[in-house]
């Protein structure tokens, strides 16, 4: 999405678009009453119960809840939701989609403007490479369509920046050896069985394959080719984390900020057949990545947020 859009009165504002956004706030509440306030439930009273060696996240784009649960046209991901983890009650944190992936990255939202490139927008906020990196863990993005190793620039192709928060981050484009982190998604295959393999990866499909301009069984199918091995690894089977998810609902949902969408827990520690009724947002997803991961700093609202460890049985 390039066009700014509307987000709900309690999300944070942008830092370049302070003004504006009030008055657009104002325009939300006469218009919509500042729609969607979801159903909060909280989730059931729980300690961090296991511990991860490798977390994939992957996202999809800009569906709602109701267009991905149960859609005969995507089997695969409805597959893993049924036989792992679904949290039926979360919620994307604005629109358009870059304060939903920098919610996932940084736990703020930073801004409204879809526009923004790493070079125009750099992010020194706390962040996860920042953590991960303090806490002597690995990193990779994997990303659709990137033209080349330590890409910081524009759109390419297929390729949307917008997608791929970690190449904003100044803790990435001013250290000469973080940046090598940027890689291509070609190179995903190859690292998965080997010491190649970070700790946390963050996947970004392309245009097509993230259902933002094809139709949902596109997204379905690319999911089935490449994360499928992902879930039948040694590596994952071992102690793994998956989690895949919609950055934003449709433009018309302004349900907690940015609508409701799927979410999908995928471990070999999951309960089998889990769906969780308790609300959760972007931020639960950064906090559960990193906690996971063993990391103890948290950037952001994930240092707050609810923790997600009811999806997981005790190993």
């Amino acid at each position: 999405m390039v066009v700014p859009q509307l987000q709900v009165c309690s999300s944070k504002i942008s830092r370049f678009a302070m003004v504006r956004m009030l008055a657009l706030c104002t325009f939300a509440i006469a218009m919509v009453g500042c729609v969607g306030q979801s159903a909060k439930t909280p989730p059931p009273a729980g300690q961090k119960s296991v511990s991860f060696s490798h977390v994939f996240i992957v996202v999809e784009e800009n569906h709602n809840y109701s267009d991905v649960v149960a859609n005969p046209a995507m089997p695969y991901l409805n597959g893993l939701a049924n036989q792992y983890g679904l949290a039926a009650n979360y919620y994307a944190n604005g629109h358009p989609s870059v304060p939903d992936y920098f919610m996932l990255t940084t736990g703020e939202t930073l801004t409204l403007i879809d526009a923004v490139t790493p070079h125009t927008f750099p992010v020194s906020d706390d962040n996860v490479v920042r953590e991960l990196v303090a806490a002597g863990k690995t990193w990779k993005s994997y990303a659709e369509d990137l033209p080349n190793v330590g890409y910081t620039g524009g759109d390419s192709g297929k390729y949307a920046v917008r997608h791929n928060p970690l190449a904003y981050m100044t803790d990435v484009q001013n250290d000469a050896k973080q940046v090598q982190n940027l890689v291509p998604f070609t190179q995903f295959a190859a690292d998965l069985p080997t010491a190649n393999l970070p700790e946390y990866s963050f996947i970004v499909p392309n245009l097509c394959d993230d259902a933002h301009d094809c139709p949902l069984s596109t997204a379905d199918n690319w999911l089935k080719t490449n994360i499928g091995p992902v879930i039948a690894s040694p590596v994952f089977q071992k102690d793994g984390l998956l989690i895949i998810l919609f950055d934003e609902a449709d433009t018309l949902d302004f349900t907690s900020g940015g609508g409701h969408v799927a979410a999908v827990i995928v471990s070999p520690f999951s309960k089998r057949g889990y769906k969780s009724i308790a609300f959760y947002q972007h931020q639960s997803v950064l906090r559960l990545a990193l906690e996971g991961l063993g990391v103890t700093k948290l950037p952001g609202e994930a240092a707050s947020a609810p923790a997600m460890w009811e999806f997981f049985n005790a190993p």
